[in-house]
């Protein structure tokens, strides 16, 4: 059958956004490098997103294919979408990822250090609380790396009172490569494009930086415990790391949290804020 049908629209546009990940290798190296030494400094590397964005941070722990050193920021005031409406709802999630003063409070759970770093995803980059928390991270010292879509962002007023985007209060920026409004697919008769593609980018862009990371960590007499399914490493042996990266998940943690409040010598962020 000839032509261009939905599905080989979206799966053609799809290879466009493999074709910007792949553009992006050196970026996503030297994200890497930075992750890195964060965790083999045994400290974590902090990931936030609102929104949708919230499946990005879920891909990149704890998941298969995936190992300890990352700490998921997932605030479900921000990211609860699945009752649509009423209690939890998505009109009060979209209310409140533009509330400002909220980033702060979140990083106010944490002692942060010029040792961590950070990926913070926003597809539009326009939201106050994504931007408010990179703000926050570079204020205590942590290089930051934002995943944003960088068309739809430029074609997006910000709703920060700067003016400024995610993009501004980034160290690093990767581009997810999806189109204004993400969405990918034209259907004659509809008013809007359906099917959109910055998970698929940001997907392909975290995957690359966590693998990157594991290889650094190898080469560097650290390899990570991944977390790994039966079928690859037999049930015993998947058993065992599963509890063996939970666990050092939790004493990475404890880290935040054990001077919350306390002075420190060390010049790093008195009472777990920026």
């Amino acid at each position: 059958m000839g032509g261009m049908t939905p599905t080989r629209t979206y799966l053609e546009r799809c290879r466009g956004l493999l074709e910007a990940a792949a553009a992006q290798e050196a970026l996503i190296a030297r994200a890497a490098d930075w992750f890195a030494a964060t965790i083999l400094t045994g400290r974590m590397v902090h990931l936030f997103a609102s929104g949708h964005s919230r499946v990005l941070v879920e891909e990149m722990w704890p998941r298969y294919g995936s190992f300890p050193g990352f700490n998921p920021l997932v605030e479900l005031s921000l990211t609860f979408h699945n009752l649509v409406v009423g209690p939890n709802g998505q009109r009060q999630a979209m209310f409140l990822e533009n509330v400002p003063g909220l980033a702060e409070r979140i990083l106010r759970n944490f002692v942060l250090s010029g040792d961590d770093s950070a990926l913070v995803i926003s597809s539009s980059g326009c939201n106050v609380v994504p931007i408010e928390v990179a703000e926050g991270f570079r204020k205590a010292g942590v290089k930051v790396v934002a995943i944003v879509s960088k068309r739809h962002s430029e074609a997006t007023p910000s709703r920060h009172p700067s003016g400024k985007r995610l993009q501004d209060f980034a160290d690093l920026v990767l581009d997810t490569g999806a189109p204004p409004g993400d969405a990918m697919v034209e259907i004659p008769g509809l008013e809007a494009p359906v099917a959109p593609g910055s998970t698929v980018g940001g997907c392909l862009l975290v995957n690359s930086i966590k693998a990157e990371v594991a290889v650094r960590l190898v080469r560097a007499g650290a390899p990570p415990r991944v977390l790994s399914g039966a079928a690859v490493v037999g049930a015993a042996r998947a058993a065992e790391l599963f509890e063996a990266a939970y666990d050092e998940h939790a004493r990475r943690l404890a880290k935040l949290y054990e001077t919350a409040g306390l002075s420190r010598e060390d010049g790093a962020v008195k009472g777990g804020s920026p």
